[in-house]
């Protein structure tokens, strides 16, 4: 699992971006798929989550996700969500210790937040459609309904696709431009014809401070390129795999 400098900072707050090793998943979802939505075999899911839980040392139990569908949905959390009823969300918030937010990803963006006090923490799930459509600024606002400061709070965003991976059509940046016209420097130029190279880090980096957190930073890594460390939904679409692994991404108050 990798872990980032300012957030270990916070006190009482513990985070881990874990990569794809250290489970016991085969084939594609080899090691640690912790992604109920693939179609791994749910004892290897389960016992996949329960090792990154152990890792944090805490309970299985601990540990809340959401049905992810790229939206800008974010749910409090007051207590763990009882068995099969997650709801639909791409972001979670909380005040109450013990609570392990989870987000999936294999190549979208996780971003960990938490506020310096150690008081509130969040986390979300931030691929292009959530991130401009609100997604970070929605988390950011429950936090404060929590009594977060914006200015206070730290923000990581772990392993996602890297810019020279995530090639993108003609039609792609509309939506971005639409929305800030300065988006644009999220685009370069790709080989093809037409086509764009987005740089989905800088621009969720962009929102964070837009939403007026004081401390933002990213992991270096590439989760497409990287194969042997991250998951990747685009590589095992261009290899035409049928399905893909996810990583986790979790913060947790603990104490």
């Amino acid at each position: 699992m990798i872990t980032f400098n300012t957030l270990n900072d916070v006190p009482d707050v513990r985070h881990a971006f874990f990569t794809r090793a250290g489970g016991v998943s085969q084939g594609v979802y080899a090691s640690l798929n912790c992604g109920p939505g693939s179609s791994d075999q749910s004892e290897s899911v389960a016992r996949n989550r329960a090792a990154a839980m152990e890792s944090l040392e805490r309970r299985p139990e601990d540990l809340v996700t959401v049905r992810q569908a790229h939206t800008a949905d974010v749910v409090v959390v007051e207590r763990p969500f009882p068995h099969g009823q997650a709801p639909v969300a791409d972001a979670l918030a909380t005040d109450r210790p013990g609570l392990v937010l989870g987000i999936l990803t294999a190549d979208c963006a996780p971003v960990l937040l938490a506020d310096k006090r150690g008081k509130v923490i969040g986390a979300a799930h931030a691929g292009w459609k959530g991130a401009v459509g609100g997604v970070l600024d929605a988390t950011v606002k429950a936090m404060i309904g929590l009594g977060a400061e914006p200015g206070a709070m730290v923000a990581v965003v772990g392993p996602c696709i890297a810019q020279r991976s995530y090639e993108v059509g003609p039609e792609f940046p509309a939506p971005f431009l639409s929305e800030n016209a300065d988006a644009r420097i999220f685009f370069a130029a790709a080989a093809r014809d037409g086509h764009f190279l987005f740089d989905l880090k800088g621009y969720v980096l962009s929102r964070l401070r837009r939403a007026g957190v004081g401390e933002v930073h990213a992991l270096p890594a590439d989760t497409c390129f990287e194969e042997g460390r991250f998951f990747s939904y685009r590589r095992a679409t261009l290899r035409k795999e049928a399905d893909y692994g996810r990583q986790l991404s979790a913060i947790v108050i603990d104490r």
